[in-house]
């Protein structure tokens, strides 16, 4: 017994070398040389990292306890309805101009004005650096990425694992017209996973870029970055981004938290024929690293926006409220705020012109009335 406990220290070491090697290429890669210089130009870069404007408030102790007091329908009991999709749906351009097609969470192939952009793309089972742990998808992926209409551009929001995939980036690397547009610093990640630099383009909050006849602006998000949070926090930049075409504007949210800028990119960027704002994964513990369904409104209206597409939502169970309660929240704040919103199901594609009617296809569950105090972000007045 006593020689078999000499042993223990040097198998846990090892067990832990083999998860480490196992998730090391996931957790990307450091920014140096003339990238890391430009990122420290930016105004965002502070003290060897990037800042929020406002910063982000958290009580541990409040996320460890809800940790404990989860909603029992926090993940589905049941499949949820999510289709296969047909290739042939893309072959023909959407008459509006516009067309969204919601692939739960943040994923979205946005189909505007000729050019075809994919938002956050997550393919892989899981949302982590290794294959065997971390939050799993709830269903599979409604279409192969090699299905896919030839994508332009494919946009990122931030380096969390929910939003940016090893595995689906790698998958990505060798299409020959895609354009990886991403915030300061995650150009090192997708580099280091075989993306030619070439067709990678970094950008700073208000930057803009072209894809084809799309403008791409990086805008301001209240969040946070890190594939390894004890040694990369905040080492790259988040962001949010509206797509200006000829005929329509489209803003993607990311991951924030509610915050002043939403009023100047409302301002200089919009009106939005629709915007595409998280509403799921919250908790009061954490009220400003995500919106939340009734602040999820309240930027709708800062950013000036016609039709809104809640995400976030319906893929990952990433805090503790039940799984259905996001939407049924920004459905009921929707109506209040006498604002448009549609609601997709997995793989169903739509067009805001004119928008259709509110869907209810999740199962009707019970959510706690103690969650139903809205989420309140600070300082952001």
């Amino acid at each position: 017994m006593l020689r078999a406990a000499r042993w223990l220290p040097l198998i846990v070491l090892v067990g832990l070398a083999a998860v480490l090697a196992d998730a090391w290429t996931a957790m990307g890669h450091r920014a140096v040389g003339a990238r890391l210089a430009r990122m420290e130009r930016s105004p965002q870069w502070k003290d060897g990292h990037f800042v929020n404007p406002q910063p982000l408030h958290n009580d541990n102790r409040g996320a460890m306890t809800a940790m404990f007091h989860a909603s029992p329908d926090s993940s589905p009991r049941q499949a949820i309805p999510a289709p296969p999709i047909d290739p042939a749906r893309f072959a023909t351009a959407p008459a509006s101009g516009l067309r969204v097609t919601w692939l739960g969470h943040a994923n979205v192939l946005l189909e505007i004005d000729g050019t075809r952009v994919l938002t956050d793309p997550v393919w892989s089972e899981r949302a982590s650096p290794l294959t065997w742990v971390g939050p799993q998808r709830w269903y599979r992926p409604q279409i192969a990425l090699a299905a896919l209409p030839p994508i332009d551009a494919v946009v990122i929001s931030h380096d969390h694992y929910d939003h940016l995939d090893m595995r689906t980036i790698v998958a990505m690397k060798d299409w020959p017209t895609t354009t990886f547009v991403v915030p300061l610093g995650i150009g090192a990640h997708l580099a280091y996973w075989g993306v030619p630099e070439s067709r990678i383009v970094e950008l700073d909050w208000w930057d803009r870029t072209r894809v084809g006849a799309l403008e791409i602006v990086c805008a301001p998000a209240r969040h946070a970055a890190g594939r390894n949070m004890l040694f990369d926090r905040d080492a790259k930049l988040w962001a949010s981004y509206a797509f200006i075409g000829a005929r329509h504007r489209v803003f993607f949210s990311g991951d924030t938290g509610l915050q002043p800028a939403m009023r100047d990119i409302g301002a200089r960027l919009g009106p939005f024929d629709m915007t595409m704002i998280e509403v799921g994964q919250y908790n009061r513990a954490w009220p400003d690293w995500h919106i939340g369904p009734e602040q999820a409104l309240i930027a709708h209206g800062m950013l000036r926006g016609k039709v809104m597409l809640p995400m976030h939502w319906g893929l990952f169970k990433l805090a503790p409220h039940g799984w259905t309660e996001p939407i049924e929240r920004a459905v009921a704040a929707g109506a209040a705020a006498g604002a448009t919103i549609v609601t997709p199901m997995p793989g169903e594609s739509l067009e805001p012109e004119p928008p259709p009617a509110v869907t209810r296809w999740w199962p009707q569950l019970p959510w706690s009335t103690a969650a139903e105090t809205p989420i309140k972000s600070t300082q952001v007045d």
